[in-house]
């Protein structure tokens, strides 16, 4: 969890998703998916399962996975052979434990539980039209709409609500679903964000990352693919495709940062494919220099690529502190400012007397950045040169990622020469567009069709923001606490 004072200059994925069916003890196999997947949100967590007498069980709590489902008295209290559950990362709103997933209802068909990543856009829209039909929501978050489309959806069956739901959402999702004769899961048209299938023993797995599949032992059989629900039960796993097929759009987003590294994403591996960013971001940019540093722990890949390929040593010369938390000190000027050293710190003897290259993922305010680079100065680098595997971020994310608007992103308000000025660098360099789809495979960034959702780089949003050019607000405090 972010520190309540600091400015943590980061993105922030908002949440992870699991989810068991026919496992033995399920509640237990998702608390050790949720571990897995602690790394896409540290606000909350929550599971739902279902036991052989049809009855749902449910456990949410404020916290980390460890807290809320350490004691196995909580696991005991979760029956069953079938879970899902929900990581959740702290966003500007409500933090509440109303707002913790699963969201469970029961309906006329029985008990029905949702977990969900990402972000509608037409959530706010939606939602009035809801309320206006007499639809009392229990939460702020963008997910209950879900809920209320299948409680008002004429059809007969709960999948077929589901995909009558699904249609009358506009955004990014990968949702995972449980009611008494199945487990589903479900991505959104263009695939922007992950889910994968695994296989254990004689019951399958439903979850964001693979790293949730190998912590449980479970077989990959294969991502989920755009526009793809697949509902699995007793007779088996059976997949539909409701929706109109359109090139897929997976957030690039997730190969820089946001995935875990041991990950394999739309079948790349995410440590090959951040050494790889890292290799193409030397070639383009490279000064001459006496040591590759990586801002810990997201920059190590790239800047291990980095050093590869420019035949300079990789060192740490920034050591992180693996175990900060809540702080009890009261948020002074001189407190937020030595904020980052709680964090990080200095290894002199790898810096001092050194032309040294930082490496880091990407520049967000800009903030932290600087104050890294003020300690590495003051450890005694003859030079510092900044260099990022990603582009410039330039614009907003809506598609579930947490990020400042565009006024605050240091990349939207200033050219390059005045970033290295104002983060205090000798030379600064990103990562080109083109340069980032080649370290992807690709020959580079079409245009008129690119291969991923790129649209914090470039402003070609894929689906369209219809909350914002509703002149309704962007982030309406209703909705603040979504995921």
């Amino acid at each position: 969890m972010a520190l309540p004072w600091s400015d943590d200059d980061r993105f922030h994925e908002e949440c992870g998703v699991f989810g068991v069916w026919n496992g033995k003890d399920a509640a237990a196999l998702t608390a050790l998916g949720l571990h897995a997947l602690q790394h896409r949100g540290q606000e909350a967590s929550g599971i739902v399962s279902l036991d052989e007498a049809g009855i749902f069980h449910a456990h949410k709590g404020l916290g980390l996975v460890g807290d809320i489902f350490g004691d196995a008295k909580v696991i005991s209290a979760l029956p069953g052979s079938a879970a899902v559950g929900h990581n959740r990362y702290a966003t500007t709103g409500e933090t509440a434990l109303r707002n913790v997933q699963p969201l469970y209802a029961d309906f006329e068909f029985g008990g029905f539980a949702v977990a969900h990543n990402g972000n509608l856009t037409n959530a706010g829209q939606l939602r009035r039209a809801l309320v206006r039909r007499g639809c009392l929501f229990q939460s702020t978050t963008d997910s209950e709409v879900f809920i209320h489309l299948i409680a008002i959806s004429l059809y007969a069956t709960v999948v077929d609500r589901l995909i009558d739901a699904l249609k009358q959402v506009q955004g990014a999702y990968s949702l995972v679903a449980l009611h008494n004769g199945a487990l589903i899961g479900a991505r959104d048209p263009l695939g922007v964000r992950p889910l994968v299938l695994g296989r254990l023993h004689e019951g399958w797995v439903l979850a964001s990352e693979t790293c949730a599949l190998d912590i449980v032992g479970a077989e990959f059989v294969r991502d989920i693919e755009a526009g793809e629900i697949v509902v699995i039960d007793d007779a088996g796993i059976r997949s539909l495709k409701p929706f109109q097929p359109a090139p897929p759009r997976f957030c690039i987003f997730e190969y820089i940062y946001f995935a875990r590294p041991d990950s394999v994403v739309e079948g790349t591996p995410v440590y090959e494919s951040r050494k790889r960013i890292g290799a193409e971001l030397a070639r383009e940019s490279h000064v001459p220099a006496d040591v590759v540093v990586p801002v810990p722990d997201s920059g190590v890949p790239a800047a291990m690529g980095y050093a590869a390929e420019a035949g300079v040593p990789f060192e740490l010369g920034i050591i992180r502190n693996h175990y900060v938390g809540r702080t009890f000190i009261e948020p002074t000027d001189q407190i937020r400012h030595l904020g980052v050293k709680l964090k990080h710190s200095a290894n002199r003897s790898m810096i001092e007397g050194r032309r040294v290259v930082l490496v880091d993922d990407s520049i967000v305010r800009g903030t932290t950045s600087r104050k890294i680079v003020e300690m590495v100065r003051n450890a005694g680098a003859a030079e510092v040169h900044m260099r990022v595997s990603s582009p410039p971020t330039t614009h907003s994310c809506f598609y579930g990622i947490d990020t400042p608007e565009r006024d605050q992103l240091l990349a939207a308000q200033h050219d390059l020469a005045a970033m290295a000025r104002l983060i205090g660098v000798d030379s600064l360099a990103f990562i080109s567009l083109d340069g980032l789809y080649r370290a992807l495979g690709r020959p580079g960034r079409d245009a008129a069709n690119p291969a991923y959702c790129d649209a914090c780089f470039t402003g070609a949003y894929a689906i369209p923001l219809v909350d914002r050019t509703d002149n309704t607000e962007t982030r309406p405090s209703l909705l603040k606490a979504t995921l």
